[in-house]
């Protein structure tokens, strides 16, 4: 029986493997940190909750600066151009992170004063932070470098590593110390630095220092034009807590924590996108190639399907989470989960076409439709937040994500007209009638908060049709995971 199991497990391709293993891994990488949130929201005031999310906040900001992204965006087209010396490639991205570190830190240190009421942090506080953005990069490059290299079950065993250890240390350190929220930021931080500091180092001997003149101009040439896309996606991400802290007058803290933990529960699905879309894109662009694009359509159709279930799932059983997750005092966080998880949807839709411009390398529509929902975000935001409180920054990410998903759709009809390629990468009409089904069960299930018995009567009801259908609930998602 055993010899017949490994037999079986053996004749897995190991792309097939490796698009499990990581999934496998994000579900328990998300596990663990639900497991944790709710530690953490009891230990920690909601002030100092907030603090926490105020320093990720800013983290994924100024990354952009730092670290460019770097280790996405020009990151897999890179692995393929400098296959030979990757290694070599990687030190030159971490020593580029260096620089821009160091040239931060000229910026802020001596207006420090003028900084920290804006950030809202103090400056040790963002001097591990400056310091987590360096050596953060600098894992993440390995994790793609070795996702690259198909070698998944280094990535697996480092990234559940990581996320053992941070949180334990944080609790530690939180149980140990009377600036509890500040506590938190450390212990996590602390974790990142030392497990990153290992890869820099190993990369830059095993790379003979990353100084190739070649490997910097195709890094920043490729990553430097997306910096208003990238920047774009945090307004998108973050913005909404910025402006919560200095919009919603008093407790603004208070309602920052609540927003934070609310949007964390809203997109509890987007581990299963990105693994998703992770082993999608290349199976996407081989049919490009063979020019079978219209393969794509049922596909695409089929993982928005199982992505609006499962948001939805979250969306219906949202009050129970966030009782589950939080503390007393967070009840009114879960009307903002219902339109952050309306986004995501929306956010996969974006992500198919911005799956096609990036194959054609046309970057600039990408860019203006980023900037343009950007704004209209922070414009919603500034009017809207002061008004309706932090629940309307749920909303006014709604609505951008529509403007988002529409621009690239634009973009995508352009850029198949020059490129004279067919639109039957995508079956339009089927994910828009996907996402108004799932717009409207969403609000129904957001009306329903309050008939806790009729809710789960439903509930209970969709449940008992899957053990019953589960034969066909398990084909279909293996149709989405297997790709042929």
């Amino acid at each position: 029986m055993f010899r017949k199991l490994s037999a079986k497990i053996k004749s897995i391709p190991e792309g097939v493997k490796a698009s499990v293993a990581y999934t496998a891994c994000s579900i328990l990488q998300r596990c663990l940190s639900m497991v944790t949130m709710p530690l953490f929201t009891r230990i920690l005031t909601q002030e100092q909750y907030g603090q926490f999310t105020l320093y990720t906040t800013w983290m994924n900001i100024l990354t952009i600066f730092i670290t460019l992204n770097l280790a996405y965006g020009s990151f897999p087209k890179a692995m393929v151009r400098f296959e030979k010396d990757r290694t070599g490639y990687v030190a030159a991205v971490q020593n580029i992170t260096v620089l821009l570190g160091g040239i931060f830190l000229l910026l802020y240190l001596p207006l420090q004063n003028l900084w920290n009421p804006i950030l809202d942090l103090p400056t040790p506080i963002v001097l591990l932070m400056v310091g987590e953005m360096i050596f953060q990069c600098a894992l993440l490059c390995w994790y793609g470098q070795r996702r690259f290299e198909n070698k998944y079950k280094s990535v697996v065993f480092v990234t559940l590593a990581v996320a053992v250890t941070a949180p334990l240390l944080a609790f530690i350190l939180v149980s140990c110390s009377e600036d509890k929220g500040y506590a938190r930021i450390m212990g996590y931080s602390f974790v990142n630095i030392a497990v990153g500091l290992i890869f820099f180092v190993t990369a830059l001997i095993r790379g003979k220092g990353g100084v190739k003149k070649e490997y910097w101009k195709y890094a920043l040439c490729f990553n430097i034009p997306l910096i208003p896309y990238y920047l774009s996606q945090v307004v998108f991400n973050q913005s909404d807590i910025i402006m919560i802290e200095h919009l919603s007058g008093a407790h603004s803290t208070d309602n920052v924590a609540m927003y934070g933990v609310a949007y964390n529960l809203a997109t509890l699905m987007t581990f299963v996108l990105n693994s998703i879309n992770g082993s999608y894109v290349p199976w996407f662009y081989g049919k490009i190639k063979e020019k079978k694009g219209e393969d794509n359509r049922p596909l695409a159709n089929s993982i928005a399907i199982l992505m609006a279930f499962l948001l939805l799932a979250v969306i219906a059983v949202a009050p129970e989470l966030i009782n589950i997750l939080a503390a007393d005092g967070y009840e009114a966080a879960v009307w903002v989960v219902p339109p952050v998880a309306m986004s995501i949807l929306l956010l996969f839709y974006a992500q198919l076409f911005i799956n096609l411009e990036f194959y054609f390398e046309r970057k600039t529509m990408l860019v203006w439709g980023s900037i343009g929902s950007a704004v209209i975000n922070i414009v919603l935001n500034w009017l809207l937040i002061p008004v309706f409180g932090f629940v309307a920054a749920g909303y006014t990410t709604l609505a951008s994500y529509i403007v988002f998903a529409v621009a690239n759709y634009i973009a995508v009809r352009v850029i198949a007209k020059q490129e004279e390629q067919s639109l039957d990468f995508f079956d339009i009409k089927t994910l828009i009638l996907i996402f108004v089904i799932f717009a409207a069960l969403s609000f129904l299930a957001m009306a329903l908060y309050i008939l806790f018995w009729i809710r789960w009567s439903i509930i209970a009801a969709v449940l008992l049709a899957l053990v019953i259908f589960h034969k066909k609930v398990i084909a279909f998602v293996k149709s989405v995971l297997v790709r042929k």
